[in-house]
């Protein structure tokens, strides 16, 4: 057989192809729209009843602290495991932390973790840009536009936006087979977040009562809130509140989400500084997750934080103003 140099052809090399950002494929679409509305309805549903319950069986303190003790495992899974963790390999730690993380994470029944590890980083990578998952700035033009964007990134982008493609932006999760193995058990670890308060309830009130009020409240109330708060993020956080520093994105701190969030509502610094597990970046920015990172650096079980220099942060600052 006769080359292509012998007959002085020019040599054209294969074209890599580039992955795309979302995975075309209308089955998967229409499973994650399946996932989604469950995991929105749900909690409504069980928040509603545990309201009325009210009426019928009143609620003990012994539940309202179980509830809060749930929403701070579990809000704690989220923030500081599935985005200071995991998203951004903000700080290092043992590989027991690392799967504790991923199962409290999956608690928050807010996707596989190397689903919302990917769909989050898109958010960064795209933040407010067309190709951004959740960004309320719509192009759609009209008297309603504003509060169709707000509905797109609260919860809509779940319903209708197509999958992330995890094996462009979660490729080193991908890569590790524990992490693997933990993603494929995600609905085992929602449905234990609502075992272990309905246990835990009945064991504390030694009655069946409860023991519904531990599934009602720890789980399926704790579970709205734990989603709705996260939500507010991206809705909240990209058209109200102030802005510190220019991130050519629409990104804003927002104190009053700061709290319930565990330091997530100043959404303007950690889009400045995306590696820091640290996002309250002032004495006075009340940061929870933050504080628990310190916590876990102070004990040993976390290392090499990625926090920037207050010489970095004022420099900043002064090229924003």
């Amino acid at each position: 057989m006769v080359s292509k140099r012998a007959l002085n052809i020019p040599f054209e090399p294969t074209k890599r192809v580039s992955p795309r950002i979302t995975i075309e494929n209308p089955r998967l679409h229409r499973l994650q729209q399946r996932v989604a509305i469950a995991s929105i309805l749900l909690p409504i549903v069980g928040t509603g009843v545990a309201i009325a319950s009210l009426w019928l069986i009143g609620l003990q303190s012994s539940i309202i602290m179980l509830t809060a003790i749930c929403y701070t495992f579990v809000f704690a899974g989220m923030t500081v495991g599935l985005h200071r963790y995991l998203s951004h390999k903000g700080f290092a730690t043992s590989r027991w932390m690392h799967v504790v993380w991923l199962i409290l994470g999956s608690m928050a029944a807010q996707g596989p973790p190397i689903n919302w590890v990917a769909v989050h980083r898109r958010h960064h990578q795209y933040s407010d840009r067309p190709e951004d998952p959740h960004s309320p700035h719509m192009s759609e033009q009209g008297a309603l536009k504003g509060v169709r964007g707000l509905w797109h990134s609260y919860m809509g982008w779940m319903v209708t936006s197509k999958i992330t493609n995890p094996t462009l932006f979660a490729k080193d999760m991908m890569r590790d087979p524990l992490t693997v193995k933990i993603n494929k058990l995600y609905f085992w670890w929602v449905g234990l977040s609502l075992v272990i308060p309905t246990v835990l309830g009945g064991l504390i009130t030694s009655s069946w009562v409860g023991a519904l009020q531990g599934f009602l409240w720890a789980g399926l109330v704790r579970m709205f809130l734990v989603q709705h708060f996260t939500w507010s993020i991206a809705a909240v956080c990209h058209c109200f509140g102030a802005r510190s520093f220019n991130n050519h994105d629409d990104s804003r701190n927002n104190i009053w989400l700061a709290i319930p969030n565990f330091g997530e509502g100043w959404h303007n610094n950690h889009h400045a500084f995306p590696q820091s597990p640290v996002i309250g970046l002032e004495w006075w920015q009340i940061d929870i997750g933050g504080w628990i990172v310190r916590s876990m650096e102070f004990f040993g079980i976390a290392w090499d934080l990625k926090v920037p220099k207050r010489s970095l942060i004022k420099s900043r600052e002064s090229r924003s103003a």
